[in-house]
């Protein structure tokens, strides 16, 4: 059985971008997290300290989306490291960093990085 445990459609407001505009006015931000895990523990135990928390899977994302970065990349891949270094039992994490209404020409909604690593 492969067990999971996702966030999805966490907003933040943050400053990332490679225009200087960016990085001083800001920008609205959403990030989806998938973090494989073994949860069968937990599923049988029903305690937290069997589990993950989210409430604690949310503040490593928040904290790495309050440093700002030119690049989404950077920022997926700075919270990606920092969501294994703090949870070591994952097995896997896909995680999705998009920025919505991208400064670009044309109408669009937003502009995504998604990462993926397997351990």
């Amino acid at each position: 059985m492969t067990t999971s445990i996702e966030l999805k459609n966490i907003k933040f407001y943050a400053y990332h971008g490679v225009m200087e505009q960016e990085r001083i006015v800001g920008n609205q931000f959403v990030v989806d997290a998938l973090l494989t895990v073994p949860l069968q523990r937990a599923m049988d135990s029903d305690h937290l300290d069997d589990t993950i928390n989210y409430a604690l899977i949310y503040e490593v994302i928040k904290s790495e989306m309050l440093i700002p970065s030119n690049l989404l990349e950077h920022v997926a891949g700075r919270t990606l490291n920092a969501l294994k270094r703090t949870f070591p039992q994952l097995s896997a994490i896909e995680l999705k960093v998009s920025k919505l209404n991208p400064p670009i020409e044309g109408e669009i909604q937003s502009a995504s990085v998604i990462v993926r690593q397997t351990y």
